[in-house]
């Protein structure tokens, strides 16, 4: 069972101070753009695609506010990084769970521009959240040093970033991404082919797509129960080792080998989608734990984000370098003869970071690695202004407990 004794005392700590106009402008942006593409009857694609860029940056602005306030607390309690993490990481796949489940059935229903209709419900439910929020003002704020602060965050942040206990890791998070070829395009139009593939309609594989938020729940699972306490370089080790061996599953779907063994091809996608995505999560959730260790505090926010786009870069490479290794081997929608080749390839590269895994360092969650000379500035910066520190968490002594 789930370590709810944990969650529980992490729960308190996940109420901060700066939240509420964030959550506001996250929540404004949703409503606005998700009504725009529900109402408007011919919109242009230009303001099509500007509405869903601003859906997902209201998104990105909400999901940062609470890796700010992840960050900062578990600066302040380590002991309980792996607990928000896992806490994060559980909502997270029960509302992926519940999205996917029910989208299907109200495109059905209600059609596209219904759903997008619908999509304003959840934004304005942050919209509510900040109303709701009770924030402390802060006095007499000197809004001319906004741009001042700016720049000294910039400077703290290129500081932190020239150790090398801080670049190091975020190299290894960057490639571990990065050499994961994304080829779902390809075996997305085999699944629904009908020739070469198990001819799937597309709402049976978004239905089976549904089923990977199970796998990251059972990976939180799995990680607060039993492996948040281990190095990160063992978890990062064996985890991506796992991800390479469990690519080997679509090699075994694509070369039609499930049916040899009397496995359905239904059957073999749900299990391979359910451990591919347990794997990923595995390995994702102690990149995080060990991102907000990483963080110096004052700014922890700000550098979070900025590992956090260093893994998106890594996502963003991984999608280029697929799309290229497709269209080297004439991977078409049609055309699936080297599809095998592909995946072979990109379960190869899964393996290669094993090589860099020293880049990682071995301490556990409750290991400070960030350098002694700047523990030492932020601790007298938090003397000094202890009272302008954002995100303060309201609970201070939870461990004690």
């Amino acid at each position: 069972m789930c370590n709810f004794t944990g969650y529980s005392k992490v729960a308190s700590l996940m109420q901060s101070h700066q939240m509420v106009p964030s959550m506001m402008i996250s929540g404004c942006l949703g409503v606005f753009s998700m009504l725009l593409l529900s109402m408007h009857e011919k919109l242009h694609l230009v303001f099509a695609v500007s509405a869903l860029t601003a859906s997902s940056a209201g998104i990105a602005i909400a999901d940062v506010t609470i890796d700010a306030c992840v960050a900062q607390n578990s600066i302040c309690h380590p002991s309980l990084a792996s607990d928000m993490q896992s806490l994060c990481s559980l909502c997270s796949a029960i509302g992926a769970l519940i999205g996917y489940s029910i989208s299907g059935i109200f495109v059905h229903l209600i059609g596209p521009k219904g759903v997008f209709g619908l999509m304003t419900i959840p934004a304005g439910l942050l919209i509510l959240v900040g109303i709701l929020l009770n924030e402390p003002q802060v006095p007499d704020f000197n809004y001319k040093q906004v741009n001042l602060k700016f720049l000294d965050a910039g400077k703290a942040m290129w500081t932190t970033l020239k150790f090398p206990l801080v670049w190091r890791p975020c190299l290894y998070m960057y490639l571990s991404f990065a050499v994961s070829l994304n080829i779902h395009e390809g075996l997305f139009y085999w699944y629904t082919d009908s020739k070469a593939g198990p001819s799937f309609s597309q709402e049976t594989v978004g239905f089976v797509l549904s089923v990977g938020p199970v796998g990251s729940i059972l990976a939180a699972i799995l990680y607060q129960n039993s492996l948040k306490d281990y190095p990160f370089q063992d978890v990062l080790f064996w985890a991506q080792l796992l991800s390479g061996l469990s690519g080997m599953l679509d090699l075994l779907l694509v070369l039609r080998l499930n049916l040899k063994f009397g496995i359905p091809d239904f059957v073999a996608l749900v299990i391979d989608e359910g451990i591919s995505r347990m794997v990923g999560q595995l390995k994702w959730m102690p990149l995080l734990v060990l991102s907000s260790r990483l963080c110096p505090s004052g700014i922890e926010g700000t550098f979070f984000a900025l590992l956090m786009s260093i893994d998106n870069a890594g996502v963003l490479s991984s999608s280029w370098g697929g799309g290229l290794l497709l269209h080297i081997l004439k991977v078409t929608r049609t055309q699936f003869h080297n599809l095998w080749l592909a995946i072979l390839i990109r379960n190869i590269l899964r393996i290669t970071p094993l090589c860099v895994i020293f880049l990682v360092p071995r301490g556990d969650p409750d290991t400070s690695f960030l350098p002694a000379e700047l523990e030492s500035k932020e601790e007298t910066a938090e003397a000094s202004e202890a009272e302008n520190i954002e995100l303060v968490a309201l609970v201070n002594s939870i461990d004690a407990r």
